[in-house]
């Protein structure tokens, strides 16, 4: 069955493209009956009303989707709304990942509603439904259901979904007043998460011994710091200029020179002049962190050679940690004052060689935005502690 054309190819577009903006939470509708077992991810899915006699919901599941004919034949559904850390099912009954599972329903643990439909043993909620309408519109079934039964988990946050990307909910203070709101005392201020112990505290002393400026803080990896700067979540963030978009504004503060990190009595810890290729014969411990992860390999690939990368850990720490303990070396770019991991284990440092490409540390802002009145001061104070 084919699509119908829009009158208005421009107008769809920007709708796509403006709802793209509206943050969704993320279900599984489940369906089993005599028509069988099937499943789909959605995620237009809204309360009706809960002062029906019993409450309803919608959910609005493409007609073309293989659980469509299921949930019309069976008459009922179950909408599992997931947990944060339960985006694989979603990827799963999105057809991601279709050509490792045959079954979708293999890749969680599931239990029967009262109506027969499946349920997530733990998601989030997960609401058991009749189906009481169904309407064609354009390319979706809209599905109007009366709840029957309901299961509410007592821990976690919805996984989300906005800007073509899955997210996790954030707890938000409310202001407490309006002129508070509109005011730009408070100065939002983000930081790359593997460097900012080493540069944000120091940066922050300074900066409050003159000024008693709001200071709000947050750590994340470089699409965090991006999202944040985008949505005005931050008024600016200390980052690196690997990868910046063409919306965000770079204030260069220093270089940063990669090094080897090494276990103290690893064989080459007493070598001076290690290169990229003599690290190849060894197994590697990869900071993989975007961009942190890239940025090490793209250093190999440019001398055409390929590390062994023996373990791949998203965590600083645990990269030393590793390290550490004699299981590997790593690339780095912070150095931390102390020479010992977390657990006491000594290490030490062997520069790259001098041409290998550096990145820079920056602070970085959204294009156009406009900054509360304390961050050029702030920018001042980075750069008089940071810059080359």
């Amino acid at each position: 069955m084919t699509s119908p054309i829009s009158e208005n190819p421009a107008l769809r577009d920007a709708f796509l493209g403006g709802m793209s903006h509206a943050a969704c939470t993320v279900n599984i509708v489940t369906t089993d009956g005599a028509a069988g077992r099937a499943g789909v991810t959605v995620s237009a899915m809204t309360s009706v009303s809960a002062d029906t006699p019993k409450p309803t919901l919608l959910v609005c599941v493409h007609r073309e989707a293989s659980a469509t004919p299921h949930i019309l034949k069976n008459g009922v559904f179950c909408v599992n709304l997931l947990r944060d850390d339960q985006s694989f099912i979603s990827d799963t009954f999105a057809g991601r990942f279709s050509a490792e599972i045959l079954d979708k329903f293999d890749c969680a643990d599931w239990t029967p509603m009262e109506t027969g439909a499946p349920r997530v043993v733990d998601p989030l909620v997960a609401f058991d439904c009749k189906v009481i309408s169904s309407e064609l519109i354009g390319t979706h079934h809209v599905f109007v259901g009366e709840v029957q039964d309901i299961f509410t988990a007592n821990r976690g946050s919805p996984l989300i979904y906005a800007n073509r990307a899955y997210g996790r909910t954030t707890r938000i203070d409310p202001v407490t007043s309006l002129a508070t709101s509109q005011s730009d005392t408070a100065l939002r201020i983000g930081c790359f998460h593997t460097f900012g112990p080493f540069m944000l505290p120091e940066i922050i002393a300074t900066f409050a011994k003159d000024d008693s400026t709001d200071l709000r803080l947050m750590d994340g990896d470089h699409r965090r710091m991006i999202e944040g700067l985008r949505t005005g979540e931050l008024d600016l963030a200390l980052m690196t200029d690997i990868d910046l978009p063409d919306d965000i504004e770079a204030t260069p503060l220093s270089t940063l020179r990669p090094h080897i990190l090494l276990a103290e009595d690893h064989p080459l810890a007493n070598e001076p002049n290690l290169t990229l290729e003599v690290l190849t014969d060894h197994p590697m411990i990869l900071l993989d962190v975007p961009p942190s992860g890239e940025y090490s390999l793209q250093l190999f690939a440019a001398q055409h050679l390929t590390p062994h990368v023996k373990y791949r850990c998203p965590s600083y720490e645990m990269v030393r940690g590793l390290v550490g303990h004699g299981l590997g070396y790593s690339i780095l770019v912070s150095k931390p004052a102390s020479n010992l991991t977390y657990d006491g284990h000594a290490l030490v440092t062997r520069p790259l060689p001098a041409d290998t490409h550096a990145s820079h540390t920056i602070v970085a802002t959204k294009k156009g935005s406009k900054l509360p009145k304390a961050a050029m001061p702030f920018i001042a104070v980075c750069k008089t502690l940071f810059s080359d």
